[in-house]
């Protein structure tokens, strides 16, 4: 099993720009760091959903199946242009957007459903995860692993983003800037989700 480099492609792959980044960026500076915790388990949450379904066979059961695929791609490019404008229709509210409009719970469920409805999620573990495993016997128990793995980089890597989000925070969020600043995260959003319709076209 190639764990070390199976540790790099997942590096790669999360270091580059995406729904995921972007949702949680824009939650650390419109809410804080609490709230963007939340998000970050939820999305946590959505990786190890994902890795579940592959390892049942439900991920290959999806990528074969272009409508199953298309319902999966789509609903993921409305759950993010809901989000954004969520976000742009409130940026104004200052006391609803430090008080958080949404409980933990509910910042939880969206960080799920915006990994859930990534279908280059589930790709990355039906076509490349198993390039990783070079052994014949206990492919279930290596795929495990390294949906573990994958879990724990990814994790790390939004805690990560949501730190250094919520540093800047009060200096984007001090003054008329506010506003502005909102309405950039709204559009942040709206951009992740042309992305991920661009992206994950086949």
């Amino acid at each position: 099993m190639l764990v070390w480099e199976f540790v790099i492609a997942v590096l790669l792959l999360e270091l580059t720009p995406g729904p995921n980044m972007a949702y949680l960026a824009a939650l650390a500076i419109a809410r804080g760091r609490v709230a963007a915790l939340a998000g970050v388990l939820g999305v946590a949450l959505g990786l190890l959903c994902h890795a579940v379904l592959s390892a049942l066979g439900v991920g290959v059961l999806i990528a074969a199946s272009p409508l199953l695929y298309e319902i999966l791609r789509w609903a993921g490019v409305a759950f993010m242009l809901f989000l954004a404008w969520e976000g742009w229709r409130g940026a104004g509210d200052e006391v609803a957007a430090e008080q958080g409009l949404a409980s933990a719970w509910q910042l939880l469920l969206r960080g799920f459903v915006t990994n859930v409805l990534n279908p280059k999620s589930i790709l990355f573990f039906v076509a490349v995860v198993p390039g990783f495993i070079v052994e014949a016997g206990g492919a279930a128990a290596r795929l495990a692993l390294l949906g573990g793995i994958y879990v724990a980089i990814a994790t790390s890597v939004h805690l990560a983003i949501i730190l250094l989000a919520a540093q800047l925070r009060p200096w984007l969020l001090g003054g008329p800037r506010s506003l502005w600043v909102r309405r950039g995260l709204s559009v942040l959003l709206a951009g992740a989700a042309l992305w991920l319709a661009w992206g994950t076209r086949r």
